[in-house]
């Protein structure tokens, strides 16, 4: 790469970087990711997202984990979380709320037909010790459950897996990240407290967008990227209209360019 390239990289990262302005953006992050109908075919666009999310983060130098992992029958997932944390993961991460949608051929397919798969994607802040969350503990409804991991000795024969319900709000996180029901019950309650804040951050920013009607308006939850492997090759995003027919590099986790006009659009 020739310094004139390097440099220009450099501006665009520092460009980008000054869009992240909201006292959120800074936070690291939690992406949860959840199979839509269609059994074995959707739960594995579920788990091809989560491994394209995983390479994002590794490209970006993000520290990630998953948290939490629902595995599918059969095939794939039914649902994940995972948490990124660095320089303004939730700031780059927010704008891949909603659903993705996959076109190909499909391997579980015996006539190898074309299908169509959907799977929601949710990116949410990480609250930290500067921000208070009051729950009120009579709100909550715990229950335990064992790992659900792939077999072998990683997996739990006692019951440390948590899942956690705020009644008021009707949010449910489960976790299983660690050997220990307390450090995943102590894990739980931070995702809850996440959930809550981004729940009032998204509150205020559709008054916001209620008042500034000349904005594009994004539904919550609405369609935002397709994914097409066949008939021909193109991941275009519905929101921008940025796309590229090297679906290969996106599953590698290069989505930055979607990221940034993103950010560049609605930031």
């Amino acid at each position: 790469m020739t310094q004139y390239n390097q440099t220009l990289k450099l501006t665009e990262k520092l460009e980008l970087r000054k869009m992240l302005n909201r006292e959120e953006d800074h936070l690291n992050a939690i992406v949860t990711i959840n199979a839509g109908a269609g059994g074995t075919e959707s739960q594995d666009w579920a788990e091809m997202l989560m491994r394209m999310y995983l390479r994002w983060g590794e490209r970006n130098s993000y520290k990630s984990k998953v948290l939490d992992i629902q595995e599918g029958e059969g095939a794939g997932i039914k649902s994940a979380s995972i948490e990124f944390e660095g320089d303004n993961a939730y700031g780059y991460l927010k704008g891949e709320n909603g659903v993705h949608r996959l076109v190909r051929l499909s391997p579980f397919d015996a006539n190898h037909k074309r299908h169509t798969s959907f799977a929601s994607v949710y990116a949410y802040p990480i609250v930290d010790e500067n921000i208070q969350i009051e729950i009120n503990p009579a709100d909550l409804s715990w229950d335990t459950f064992r790992s659900s991991g792939p077999g072998g000795q990683n997996v739990n024969k006692v019951e440390s897996a948590v899942r956690v319900k705020h009644a008021p709000s009707g949010i449910i996180v489960e976790c299983q990240e660690t050997r220990s029901q307390n450090q995943n019950r102590e894990k739980a309650l931070t995702m809850l407290k996440s959930q809550l804040y981004e729940q009032e951050l998204r509150k205020k920013r559709e008054k916001i967008e209620a008042i500034e009607s000349s904005k594009k308006k994004i539904e919550w939850g609405s369609q935002i990227r397709s994914y097409v492997f066949h008939p021909y090759k193109m991941v275009k995003d519905l929101r921008t209209g940025v796309e590229t027919s090297n679906v290969q590099d996106v599953m590698d986790g290069n989505i930055d360019d979607f990221i940034k006009a993103y950010l560049i659009e609605f930031a």
